[in-house]
């Protein structure tokens, strides 16, 4: 039976957006619908009262399902119809709901929580994974669950130089800037960007110009009956632990703090760690232990910056750790580059393909290609551990997608540059902003590989430690630190990731661990990633200034030809036979494909010059038009005889692939000639000119004759 259900409905951009509950989903914990035009999602929260006490983290889950019938379309998949795994988009939806509602739970609850967000409708125009954040809120806001919120998402786009709130999906290839928000009340808790070089200051106007949208649909969240109460026990027996093991250890932790070799401190805090295993065991549980040891070493972190401005490694505030930049290691691929700061290394390798190398893209959302692709991957070997290797992680699909997001604005135009591009980072060590080095080391990769960036582009990761009461009373009382290692990372508040060129930002990704930003630690963030970026920028260019004049040997050629657009049909042939037969004639030189653009752009992709020359000329020659009085070199295809006498009147010749014309026998010599055959054998190559073009009935008139004539 149907729960009686309750709805809410508030303006939001353009549109309606209502939220509803009570309807669908009923033995969920909390579920919402929310709908925005005629893009609709559920959001359902799934709960566990009962603690896991035997666990040290939040166990909360963020699936995002899309389903193809949500856009009214079936799978192009020959053999599968059904949804496989979750795409990548999917995949960064999900994190995008995630990421900012994981700080508005306490870091000791240990209740195991699902978030399935399922979107049944999309119309192309309103935002899933916006409408999939509010409602997540929303079900949550019933649940009674320590969830600090709610919270709402909003994008802002600049589109012909103007700023506009909630664009339409369908208009984000005209997006010159697009931002990603999602905020409380008063404080922001997560952000994208993607620009063209956009500037810090258009950056700022647009997250605050979302932030006041997001505000609008806030307080209608909280009108939704709660289904559920939830009480968070705060536990004496952990309290008194902690400040045990505090005293057990004195001043260790503070001594340690200064140690700027990582793996001679990390020694240290796992010596110390199995100490306190060691003289507390019985006493409390192993994971209770390591969780307030934990939370030792990252309260002693903070105090150490906070207290002294000295970061765990001796650094300044606005130091960036020594940067060491390699490039053309790899002699068989098409360019490489190696990135390294501090301890954090990426190997960045480039291949260039052909056209039809470009990625297929089927989701609910967009169908397409793609030319440009960057793929990160996270190999247990680059943090010194120990793990399974599984299929690509969810950090390995968002941090690909930040690098390529990060390059995608200086490419060269597929018409200057045809080649489809693949990049991938192998993190070779990491001890902080894996991904920002991954963005350096992709910008030298491309340009050792030849490909004509209209600047280079560099990535930095600005970190943030507060005062431990700053989430109550927030203050100017904050210290900004540029190019975080892991360690700060660990032990501190945010990560701000900023790529871009010396020109504007091309890409941002934001995550805290407070429950939320204030606008001066956004702004300050901003103007330490530019020094940074700057920095970078000039290392380099030092090294490489500019792209590789030549590109390797090992990588394919592409000749472009321009043809008319009308004889596309011409060159492709029924079935595509006649395209078909110019590879396959070259199949002994290497031709790897030729693409047709249907602006009559022709594309012939070769690691052979023969192949290409080859295919370049039988091309021209097919759609070359013959023009009277023009000279060729013909080969004799068949003798021609009359129907009626039998007798021999002329000879055909291949004149330009496909096309043949008529040697008639008065044309043959500049004498009587008794038959043809006894002047011209098939497969003989003669001299002719052209004299004759009947083009409504495609005939072409040759002679011998007036060639002998004129030399006569």
């Amino acid at each position: 039976m149907i729960e009686k259900t309750k709805s809410v409905k508030i303006k939001f951009g353009d549109s309606d957006l209502m939220l509803e509950t009570g309807k669908i989903a009923n033995l969920a914990t909390a579920s919402v619908v929310a709908t925005w035009g005629e893009t609709v999602v559920l959001s359902t929260v799934t709960a566990n009262f009962e603690a896991n006490d035997d666990i040290d983290y939040l166990p909360l889950q963020v699936e995002y399902e899309e389903r193809f019938y949500a856009a009214g379309k079936i799978s192009g998949s020959r053999y599968i119809k059904r949804e496989g795994k979750p795409s990548d988009k999917a995949v960064l939806s999900a994190r995008q709901i995630d990421r900012p509602i994981r700080p508005l739970f306490p870091k000791s609850l240990r209740n195991e929580i699902q978030i399935v967000v399922t979107v049944l409708s999309y119309d192309g125009i309103h935002n899933t994974a916006v409408l999939g954040t509010i409602a997540t809120s929303a079900a949550l806001m019933q649940t009674g669950l320590p969830f600090e919120g709610p919270i709402g998402s909003a994008r802002v786009a600049k589109i012909d130089g103007k700023i506009v709130i909630c664009p339409d999906d369908s208009q984000a290839d005209n997006f010159e800037m697009d931002i990603l928000v999602s905020a409380t009340q008063e404080r922001v808790m997560m952000l994208e960007v993607e620009g063209k070089e956009a500037s810090e200051k258009d950056v700022i106007e647009g997250i605050k110009l979302a932030h006041t949208e997001i505000k609008k649909i806030l307080d209608i969240q909280t009108q939704l009956e709660k289904k559920a109460e939830f009480i968070l026990e705060t536990k004496e027996e952990l309290v008194e632990m902690e400040k045990e093991i505090k005293d057990f250890l004195g001043k260790k932790l503070e001594e340690v703090m200064t140690e700027k070799d990582k793996d001679k401190r990390e020694a240290k805090l796992n010596e110390f760690e199995q100490s306190v295993l060691d003289n507390f065991e019985g006493n409390y549980k192993q994971v209770n232990l390591k969780e307030s040891f934990s939370k030792l070493v990252e309260k002693e972190i903070r105090k150490t910056i906070l207290t002294k401005g000295v970061r765990p490694d001796g650094r300044k505030l606005d130091e960036i750790r020594p940067i060491d930049i390699e490039v053309g290691l790899l002699p068989r691929t098409h360019g490489s580059g190696l990135f390294s700061r501090g301890q954090t290394q990426s190997l960045s390798i480039v291949t260039l393909g052909a056209p039809e190398d470009e990625q297929t893209i089927e989701t609910m959302e967009e169908e397409g290609t793609k030319r440009y692709m960057h793929h990160y991957n996270f190999p247990p070997f680059s943090t010194g551990e120990i793990r399974q290797m599984r299929s690509t992680s969810r950090r390995e699909i968002g941090h690909g997608a930040l690098a390529e997001k990060a390059l995608i604005p200086v490419l060269p135009s597929k018409e200057d540059f045809p080649y489809t591009i693949r990049v991938v980072s192998e993190i070779m060590a990491s001890n902080g902003s894996s991904s920002m080095a991954a963005t350096c080391g992709s910008t030298l990769a491309l340009l050792d590989a030849g490909v004509p960036l209209s600047k280079p582009v560099a990535g930095i990761a600005i970190g943030l430690v507060t005062p431990e009461d700053f989430n109550t009373q927030p203050s100017e009382d904050f210290i900004i630190l540029t190019d975080i290692a892991g360690i700060e990372d660990f032990a501190g508040d945010m990560d701000f990731k900023v790529a871009g060129t010396k020109d504007g930002i091309t890409a941002v990704q934001m995550d805290t661990k407070l429950k939320g930003l204030t606008y001066p630690i956004v702004e300050k963030a901003f103007e330490a990633a530019k020094k940074a970026r700057l920095e970078i920028l000039e290392k380099i260019t030092a090294v490489l200034p500019n792209h590789r004049e030549e590109l390797s040997p090992y990588a394919p050629r592409i000749e472009k030809i321009i043809i008319d657009p009308t004889r596309i049909a011409e060159l492709i042939g029924p079935g595509g036979k006649v395209i078909r037969k110019i590879v396959e004639d070259a199949g002994g030189k290497e031709i790897i494909s030729v693409d047709i653009d249907d602006s009559g752009l022709v594309m012939i992709t070769s690691n052979s010059p023969e192949a290409t020359k080859y295919a370049k000329t039988t091309i021209e020659n097919l759609l070359k038009t013959v023009e009277v009085g023009e000279i060729y070199d013909v080969k004799i295809e068949e003798i021609i005889k009359d129907r009626n006498s039998g007798a021999e009147i002329g000879a055909i010749a291949e004149v330009l692939p496909g096309k043949s014309g008529m040697i008639h026998i008065s044309e043959i010599a500049n004498f009587r000639v008794p038959s043809v055959s006894s002047q011209l054998k098939i497969g003989q190559t003669v001299k002719v000119k052209v004299v004759g073009v009947d083009k409504e009935r495609g005939r072409i008139a040759l002679s011998i004759k007036q060639l002998d004539i004129a030399k006569a």
